[in-house]
């Protein structure tokens, strides 16, 4: 049940100031164009509706709404959203997406992220990459929508929950271009550009290219870069006869991105804290444990964690619409893509002892080697001077995977326009095919360093120690000598704990009728879908370093296996219907309802080898429900909605710390079923000509209904707040305008035990900018973009690799990931 809290705080939500999603305050005229947006995502080809007249929810941001709160990761957009609480505390990439209470580890496990309405990549779960490492938004990009429910999530690659879709630009008979600058503290820079135009004078065939160059030092300094780029363009060409259009669409991407995870705060508040050299921790990342090597049975291994998640390679598209005739039509869409990709990461500790900062004493009795004390050395790894007795030590790892795929999905559609009595029936026939392939090889290397922001690595050395005081326990070989507990920082290596190959093939066809009525529009679809797998596990050589007592230094122990491959193969069918309809009032009130029998496929990562064969794999039952009223008045809109979810047997994955091998990781699969409900608002209002307003609000609850513990049933979800808010103010006067964003990320649980809870945050953004309008219709920009204004430190997520095992009662430290700090960002924008 909702709390008394939980409603002060929606009412008092509902009147507070807030974002403007679509508009900005304009003109009459101006308001009515961005609200009559056609909605194009998940619905026929010959189909033209905007959200006001759609059976589901839908939210649609246009060039000027994305350039204003877009700040680095898809997060800054997509916390905007009724509904989807998104974060990107890890940086750019790999943002954390839940919508409506599904149950998921974050990324874009039910929300398929879409450009032009292709996959960014059609398969989920062959690794645990998250889709926007594939992609950057950049000035090519023309609007997005977010489509929740109803048939939109039977076309393409299919949804159970919403479907993220960003639309690219597209040239036109007027040439135009754009060039950004954006420079930002902790060393930041950015250069955008994009143009367009006819390909030739009186050409039907038109241009569009954009991209990026970006070199960043922060937003958590390391030592460690964010660099790359990014190419994006399309070439159109209109038919003669106006029938339609053929586009081909290319993307080339080179760019490496440093990736965040939790890191010690402070046991009591939850705030950053102070490291041995007085200065504040941000992250525990850092460019010292760059370079850090050891042999391999396939020859030396060096971690490329400097690297961070890098992407490399190129996707290409072709995409059809075409009208046969007055009452036909045929869209095609075909699309391949190859990406070099590595995910590289800094972990959340070593996992031996208690995971967080230690004494130099604890650090030795944490590993057994307390009996040695007296005659360690704790020197830096760098200059070899011996650590202040009062500096803490954080046990840390690195994670290095690779992760290179390829994907390629197809999609056909013919739609049909007939009239049945009053009723005008818009029927679309098609068919969706992808193939995807990716690695997924880890690597992990433990090491040691201070506790300060990007810590220096450290070398534990006992010296000249024959025994450990009892005359029984030799330490080393040669009584007298050293023994390198950790060497240039390694401290032990387990190596490669995983190399196998993914596959996955999908074939799924499709049917719906939209169909116009009167005062009613109805919509029902349904979907089947088969996908079938393959898994291949290389039991190559595995080896382990490791501080072998009975030598004289650290040693590299290898073992051997026998080099076989394990290797089978899954497959499932499933099938997805949806209705819905919408009643119009009158002009300015439409009540709509939707309801939904959908299938998410498991992560295929998630199904275990038993004796050389798979589990068992079936699809995860999703049914929604969504009843509500939308409202379209001249100087006002919005919408209010109730929604019920329920999931079956969901194949949760995580990666935790393995309880039987100190240091290494596992992938720990249980099964869970959920149910939520809950409403959710929106409102846009414009005062006058100067100032609007926009607010939205998310009520929910939601338990586990099944798990693998019984102390997990009837616990919230994770990572998931029962209350989020979004408010904003817009001014635009002449040629200044301003906006103040805010979101409030309420109560939550950092595990599904709910034994951690992470208090709620507010996160408030600033975007102001001053318009010079010069000769020709060119313009120039100057804005300013707060992020985080008030510098909050919220902890968006406890520590993932203790899962259940990690304990919320107050103590030194705690190991959470707080939200990026404050920055301030400067952008020149021209355009001509």
């Amino acid at each position: 049940m909702f709390s008394k809290r939980l409603l002060f705080r929606s009412v008092s939500a509902i009147c507070a100031l807030s974002m403007s999603a679509f508009a900005f305050a304009q003109s009459d005229a101006d308001d009515e164009e961005v609200i009559e947006e056609v909605v194009v995502t998940g619905t026929g080809a010959s189909v033209a509706r905007t959200q006001f007249e759609t059976p589901q929810s839908v939210t649609q941001y246009n060039e000027e709404d994305l350039r204003s709160f877009s700040s680095s990761s898809q997060a800054d957009i997509l916390t905007q959203l009724p509904g989807v609480s998104a974060e990107g505390g890890g940086g750019e990439v790999a943002t954390n997406v839940f919508h409506r209470a599904l149950p998921s580890g974050g990324q874009f496990s039910f929300t398929p992220l879409l450009y032009d309405g292709m996959p960014a990549f059609t398969t989920f779960g062959l690794n645990s990459s998250a889709f926007d490492v594939f992609y950057r938004n950049d000035l090519g990009i023309e609007r997005s929508e977010f489509v929740s429910g109803g048939v939109s999530n039977l076309f393409g690659p299919g949804s159970v929950a919403g479907i993220v879709n960003y639309l690219s630009k597209t040239g036109d008979d007027d040439p135009t271009g754009t060039l950004q600058i954006e420079v930002a503290e902790e060393g930041r820079f950015r250069g955008d550009y994009f143009f367009s135009g006819p390909l030739s004078e009186d050409s039907d065939t038109y241009y569009a290219l954009s991209g990026y160059y970006r070199v960043d030092e922060g937003p958590l300094k390391s030592g460690l870069e964010t660099k790359g780029f990014q190419v994006r363009g399309n070439i159109k060409h209109m038919f003669d006869d106006g029938s339609g259009s053929v586009t081909v669409y290319g993307q080339a991407i080179d760019d490496s991105v440093q990736f965040f995870l939790p890191l010690p705060v402070d046991g009591n508040s939850r705030e950053r804290v102070s490291g041995n050299d007085g200065g504040e921790v941000f992250t525990m990342n850092t460019v010292d444990a760059t370079g850090l090597s050891y042999s391999t049975p396939d020859g030396r291994f060096v971690t490329p964690i400097g690297d961070g998640v890098v992407t490399k390679g190129q996707s290409i598209a072709v995409v059809l619409d075409k009208d046969l005739n007055e009452d036909w039509t045929m869209n095609a869409k075909i699309r391949y893509a190859r990406y070099d990709h590595q995910f590289n990461l800094f972990l959340d500790g070593d996992a031996i002892g208690p995971n967080t900062p230690e004494t130099q004493a604890e650090y030795l009795a944490n590993r057994g080697i307390d009996a040695f004390a007296a005659n360690a050395v704790f020197t830096f790894a760098d200059n070899n001077e011996v650590l202040p007795a009062n500096y803490l030590l954080f046990g840390n790892r690195t994670l290095d995977r690779w992760r290179d795929a390829t994907d390629f999905s197809a999609e056909f559609s013919v739609g049909r326009n007939l009239t049945i009595g009053d009723a005008e029936h818009a029927i679309t026939i098609g068919g969706f095919f992808s193939n995807s392939e990716a690695d997924d090889i880890n690597y992990i290397t433990t090491y040691l360093g201070e506790f300060s922001n990007a810590p220096r690595l450290v070398n534990v050395t006992l010296t000249d120690v024959a025994d450990d005081g009892s005359g029984e326990n030799v330490l080393v070989a040669t009584p007298g000598s050293d023994f390198m507990w950790t060497m240039n920082g390694l401290a032990n290596a387990n190596g490669m704990v995983g190399n196998r190959l993914r596959s996955a093939s999908r074939t799924a066809f499709y049917v719906a009728d939209q169909i116009e009525a009167g005062d009613w529009s109805f919509d029902f679809g349904a979907r089947v879908e088969r996908l079938d797998g393959d898994v291949r596990q290389f039991n190559t050589d595995s080896f382990q370093m490791g501080n072998d007592p009975t030598v004289s230094d650290l040693i590299e122990n290898v073992s051997f296996t026998d080099g076989s491959i394990t290797a089978d193969t899954l497959s499932a069918t499933e099938w997805a219907f949806s209705g819905g309809l919408l009643y119009r009032l009158d002009d300015t009130k439409n009540l709509f309802f939707n309801a939904s029998r959908g299938f998410f496929f498991p992560q295929i990562r998630s199904v275990p080898f038993s004796e050389g064969r798979l589990a068992s794999y079936e699809g995860e039952i999703i049914d929604t429900i969504e009843a509500g009223i939308k409202f379209d008045y001249d100087n006002w809109d919005g919408y209010a909605a109730f929604f019920f979810t329920t999931l079956d047997d969901r194949r949760n994955v995580d990666f935790e710390n393995d309880p039987n091998n100190p240091g290494n990781i596992i992938e720990v699969v249980t099964l869970q079923s959920t149910e939520a409900y809950g409403i959710e608002g929106s409102i846009t209002y414009y005062l006058n000509d100067y100032w609007s307003l926009h607010g939205n609000i998310t009520l929910r609850d939601h338990e586990f209904t099944k798990a693998g513990s019984a102390d997990v049933v009837g616990k919230e979800l994770r990572r998931q707040p029962t209350e989020m808010v979004n408010t904003a103010v817009r001014f635009n006067y002449g040629n200044f305008d301003a906006a103040l964003f805010h979101n409030y990320h309420g109560d939550n649980f950092a595990n599904d035990n709910n034994s951690v809870e992470l208090d709620g945050y507010n996160l408030v953004r600033l975007e102001a900018g001053y318009n010079f309008e010069f000769d020709s219709g060119q313009t120039m920009r100057i804005s300013a973009h707060v992020f985080n204004l008030t510098d909050e430190q919220g902890i968006t997520e406890g520590s993932p690799r203790q899962g259940n095992a990690q304990s919320g009662e107050p103590a030194q430290f705690f190991v959470g990931r707080p939200i990026l700090p404050r920055r301030t960002m400067l952008r020149v924008t021209y355009d001509f």
